[in-house]
């Protein structure tokens, strides 16, 4: 494990951390509360005033509760879009929340900034998530949904680690992601249109089907 605990957050890295938490929000919030605020507990990194509530034990231990339950929660077709569904109305506010919370002290214009940059960006990684996750249930094979589980475990996870060690690199990689989130979201949608369509359309009977 790499200590970045030497490291001062100047702007650019308190950028990243804002936007990198709303990002993560989206597609693993328990995961990103729990992985941030043990990292801060143990002194691997230093987080911002507005953040050491995540070092608590009672929010470390419910952020690892609940981490327990959505990682198998998101390994199961279908539970996984009733899980997306539900955590809607929890990432987004979620997201710009912890963005906020980056920057607390700074002013309420930077917190207001933060709050919709951040909630913008985990309301771009849930929609996409949970619209892909759709399209996947719609074959009744699970390993499709097993591979893109797993892949977003380890996406988060490296997102998280980069968003402290390499601030930059994260906020470029954020920018190019909106760019292909906004491109996404639309042809994800038009995806489960045609999903819902085929679901919705009877189907041939011996009486009906041609000869």
């Amino acid at each position: 494990m790499m200590d970045f605990a030497h490291l001062p957050l100047d702007f650019a890295g308190l950028l990243a951390l804002a936007a990198g938490l709303g990002w993560a929000s989206g597609f693993r919030l328990y995961t990103t509360l729990f992985v941030v605020g043990l990292a801060g507990k143990l002194g691997w990194i230093v987080l911002p005033e507005g953040l050491h509530l995540l070092e608590h034990p009672w929010v470390l231990g419910a952020a690892g509760f609940m981490l327990i339950i959505e990682f198998f929660a998101d390994k199961i077709p279908l539970l996984d879009s009733v899980w997306d569904t539900v955590h809607t109305v929890i990432r987004i506010p979620a997201g710009a929340a912890l963005a906020a919370m980056v920057f607390g002290g700074q002013g309420a214009e930077w917190q207001t900034a933060m709050a919709i940059l951040g909630g913008s960006l985990a309301a771009g990684t849930h929609f996409t998530k949970a619209g892909a996750r759709a399209i996947i249930n719609a074959s009744p094979e699970p390993f499709t949904n097993l591979a893109a589980s797993f892949g977003e475990d380890i996406v988060v996870l490296t997102g998280l680690w980069l968003m402290f060690a390499h601030p930059w690199l994260m906020l470029v990689l954020l920018l190019l992601l909106a760019v292909v989130i906004a491109w996404l979201l639309p042809i994800l949608w038009r995806g489960i249109a045609g999903v819902l369509r085929g679901l919705s359309l009877p189907r041939p009977t011996a009486m009906n089907r041609p000869m």
